[in-house]
This record gives C-alpha cells, sequence and structure tokens, in this order.
C-alpha cells in the first residue's frame, strides 16, 4: 500500500505541476508575454513549492521501503516537513481559497484538486501507514516552521518591491497576503500569517508526535 501512495502520488503530483505550468505559460504566451514574470510567480506559490517536496520526498521513499530497518533520520525530517506543508496546505485551501481564482491565469480543474486536495491526504495516509520513521524530537519543530517563515518573509518583500509588469501593480501569490487588498491592509496580512504559523505549528506537532506513538506501538 505505501509502496502505491509513494509511486501513484509522486507521477501524481509531478503531472499536476507540469500540467498547470504548461497552461499557465500558453496562457501567458496569448497574453501579456511575460513568460518569465509568470514563471517566477509559479514557483513562488507556497502551495507549489510545498508539492515538489512532498514529490521528493516520496520518490525518493521509494527506495527505501525494501529495507527492513529504520530510514535515515534525515528522510525522517524531511517527509515530517513535507507532510506538515500539505496537510496545511489542504486545511488552508478549503477554507480560505476553494472558488478563489488565484493569478496565475484560469486553473486546471483535475491539477488544481491533485495539488490542494488529493496530495495532501496521500502525504498524511503515507505518514500514518508507511514504515521506518525515526522517533523525532519536539526541537524538530523549529526546523519545520523555518521554511514557512522565510517563505512568508520573501513573499512580503518581493511583492513590496517587484510590480507586475502586466499592470504595474504589486503581485502577492494569496488574496490575504495583499496588504492593497486586505480590509486592515498589513495588519489583516499579519492576523493571516501569524493564523497559519500556528497553523503549521500544531499541525507539525501532531505529525512528529505520531513517530513516537509509533515507536511505543
Amino acid at each position: 500500500m505505501a509502496y502505491l501512495l509513494r509511486v501513484g502520488g509522486s507521477i501524481a503530483i509531478v503531472a499536476a505541476i507540469v500540467a498547470q505550468l504548461q497552461h499557465t505559460i500558453r496562457n501567458e504566451m496569448s497574453g501579456k508575454g511575460e513568460v518569465s514574470f509568470v514563471v517566477q510567480n509559479f514557483f513562488s506559490f507556497f502551495t507549489i513549492e510545498a508539492n515538489v517536496l512532498a514529490a521528493a520526498a516520496l520518490f525518493v521513499g521509494i527506495f527505501t521501503l525494501s529495507s527492513r530497518g529504520a530510514e535515515a533520520r534525515g528522510l525522517t525530517m524531511f517527509r515530517a516537513a513535507a507532510t506538515t506543508y500539505m496537510a496545511t496546505t489542504g486545511i488552508v485551501y478549503n477554507l480560505l481559497l476553494r472558488g478563489v481564482e488565484l493569478p496565475q491565469g484560469t486553473t486546471v480543474g483535475w491539477s488544481n484538486e491533485i495539488l490542494h486536495v488529493v496530495a495532501p491526504v496521500i502525504m498524511v495516509l503515507d505518514w500514518l501507514i508507511a514504515p521506518g520513521k525515526r522517533p523525532l524530537n519536539s526541537k524538530t519543530l523549529w526546523g519545520i516552521v523555518t521554511f514557512p517563515i522565510l517563505w512568508a518573509g520573501y513573499t512580503l518583500v518581493r511583492g513590496a518591491l517587484v510590480l507586475d509588469p502586466r499592470t504595474g501593480d504589486p503581485w502577492y501569490p494569496y488574496p490575504f497576503l495583499n496588504p492593497h487588498t486586505s480590509p486592515n491592509g498589513y495588519w489583516s496580512v499579519a492576523f493571516y500569517v501569524v493564523l497559519i504559523g500556528v497553523l503549521i505549528g500544531v499541525v507539525g506537532a501532531g505529525i512528529l508526535r505520531l513517530t513516537r506513538v509509533k515507536r511505543r506501538a
């Protein structure tokens, strides 16, 4: 079961990313032609970055299933981070962003569902059933939350400094991170950043807890 999840999941995620990227590029080429800009934007979405990490974790994990011992500690940490990001992506998307057209062009329906729903479920299931996880202590949580913090800082700085050449407006990957359109500007943005940060911390703590529960079992 774990083998099928990892093979099928990694293929599905890569196919979904490629399909959406190709559609985004074609859409831009038929419009303003700012292809390099929209490609940079595409890989600035936390969803895309989280799915790239998830596909890598699943793919590498395929080759560790044949081993009867525990996997390398670094791989368990990487899988824990990827699973946390994907679970958070699924929660945030379905609570805040479902039905909202994001600024990467028209979304590819099946790709969108894989990246935001199917892939998060696969990652959580893989974490629950796949053997070989190393027990991780709570200090690992700091490593897990570091990437989202850096991403949020990058997003806000880039949004303030880089203007969309097609519109002349600042570009942000998600509406709730745009201080120019949020009801209370940066206060609204700060609220959502803190809220999502807390969510990532809670999800990450739960993911880490499962490695110790599994060990005792």
